[in-house]
């Protein structure tokens, strides 16, 4: 028989264990209620958001996970929770500048006046955020694409457009946007961060005045409009002209 001191001490110790055995099952669920909060708390629009100020402030090749974690103060974990990986974090901060842009739109507004809207919208967030411009001609049917697409679309369809050419339409339309998107993004890539805009033209106008004009007469007559010409306003004036054209369409 055991001595009942030796017992008691065996009871103690079983109560112990089992007190220690709860002790940490209640903090194992409180470090879960934390970390479903901060998961709760980190949403994936917060994400986006601290991307595109990197973004925007020091451009695509300084946007990682890292980067975004110190932002966020939290964990690589937990921005993995929310976004698979870089090129699905571009994605989702181009579709959220590019939603802005369509979803502004005036609803009652003449379907012209909408395309010119919208065209006017797209290349002011393209040359705020010249990422978005990489970003857009790097996957064609991305959500941001389609969004462009659908709402030009639907202005083609308000318009009056026969069924038959609002796709041909529509893509004329789109292409030319993605093409200054294009242009943009080679721009980003080509040339130092905050580059004087007027000092390049007048670099590239004095090349194009010093080409043979009986070998290049048209760049050497348009040289001069280079120099002081304005980008968006050329690029409006070629929404109105391809506008013109899908006009004349019955």
């Amino acid at each position: 028989m055991f001595p009942s001191k030796l017992i008691g001490t065996l009871f103690q110790g079983i109560i112990l264990e089992q007190r220690s055995n709860r002790v940490k099952m209640m903090l194992m669920a409180t470090k879960a209620q934390r970390a479903e909060r901060r998961a709760d708390a980190l949403s994936k629009e917060r994400i986006v958001e601290a991307a595109i100020e990197i973004l925007d402030t020091d451009g695509e090749s300084a946007l990682t996970f890292r980067a975004l974690a110190s932002r966020l103060a939290t964990g690589a974990g937990a921005i993995y929770w929310h976004v698979a990986s870089k090129n699905d974090l571009l994605a989702a901060a181009t579709d959220d500048v590019i939603a802005r842009v369509t979803t502004e739109v005036v609803s009652d507004a003449e379907p012209r006046e909408a395309i010119r809207a919208i065209a006017s919208g797209l290349f002011d967030a393209i040359d705020t955020h010249p990422w978005v411009g990489a970003q857009l001609s790097r996957e064609p049917w991305q959500s941001a694409v389609r969004r462009i697409l659908e709402s030009v679309g639907e202005q083609l369809q308000a318009l009056g457009v026969p069924e038959r050419a609002q796709f041909d339409c529509a893509s004329a339309l789109v292409n030319y946007v993605l093409g200054l998107a294009g242009q943009y993004a080679a721009g980003a890539r080509l040339l130092p961060r905050g580059t004087d805009r007027s000092a390049f033209l007048a670099t590239v106008a004095a090349r194009w005045a010093q080409l043979d004009p009986a070998e290049y007469p048209f760049m050497h007559q348009m040289a001069t409009q280079l120099r002081e010409h304005d980008d968006r306003e050329q690029f409006l004036a070629g929404i109105d002209l391809i506008l013109a054209g899908i006009t004349t369409v019955r």
